[in-house]
């Protein structure tokens, strides 16, 4: 049964548009059941041995499958599943259509509409920590704003699980959020008080937020030892 929807889904990327090809996936829009939906292939990279290769590509989609599941059951909007297809590595997920980057949003909006939008992030997340989900690469181009989806705004759906997995660890999502701020700051200079602004949301949301910001402090610290060093 298994391989029939292997085969059953194959040709499906003959007539997807490749969108974009990274280190570890390229990345399609195509059809699913007559539905929009992304593509995530993970292709193999001969720099490494076939087996290891195998088993790091097998793991990586699971732990992607897993954390958007694990996120959708809390509430946290996240992309649909479609279908995973573990062969070939490939996870087929609801395309999140008429929505923008919340990176072009703080681009394009008033400051006050910002501070909400900062707040809200920050309670996303919080529940997501709270979830022991680790993302693993926060920037504001991997959280879309979708229109409609909330009476009189917006839903925020976060996307781009490719690097995450779980952990209860709270030098994790310090990490986690130090990604982030080493993101927005850079994407968005002179951010840094809405920065904070999304910290203190996300200090008073999460249930485990003192020990996790304990642990961003000293990730911040070790940085700015390197950057001093180097």
């Amino acid at each position: 049964m298994a391989q029939d929807g292997v085969m059953a889904v194959a040709p499906l990327l003959a007539a997807a548009e490749l969108l974009k090809q990274g280190a570890e996936a390229r990345v399609y829009r195509a059809q699913f059941l007559g539905k929009p939906a992304i593509v995530k292939e993970r292709f193999p990279k001969r720099y490494r041995h076939p087996l290891l290769d195998e088993k790091l590509s097998q793991r990586r989609t699971v732990q992607e499958v897993r954390s958007i599941l694990r996120c959708r059951r809390a509430g946290i909007s996240a992309p649909v599943v479609f279908f995973v297809d573990y062969t070939s590595h490939r996870i087929f997920l609801e395309e999140i259509v008429g929505s923008s980057t919340v990176r072009d949003y703080i681009g394009s909006c008033p400051d006050p509409a910002l501070d909400q939008l900062a707040e809200r992030v920050g309670r996303i997340l919080a529940k997501m920590h709270d979830e022991d989900v680790i993302h693993g690469d926060l920037t504001t181009s991997n959280m879309l704003l979708r229109p409609g989806a909330e009476a009189g705004g917006s839903d925020l759906v976060l996307i781009d699980f490719g690097l995450s997995y779980i952990s209860a660890l709270p030098e994790d999502k310090g990490v986690d959020l130090y990604v982030l701020e080493k993101a927005f700051l850079s994407t968005h200079p002179n951010t840094e008080a809405l920065f904070e602004t999304l910290l203190k949301s996300y200090a008073s949301s999460s249930k485990k937020s003192s020990a996790v910001i304990a642990k961003l402090d000293e990730v911040r610290l070790r940085g700015r030892k390197r950057s001093m060093v180097g």
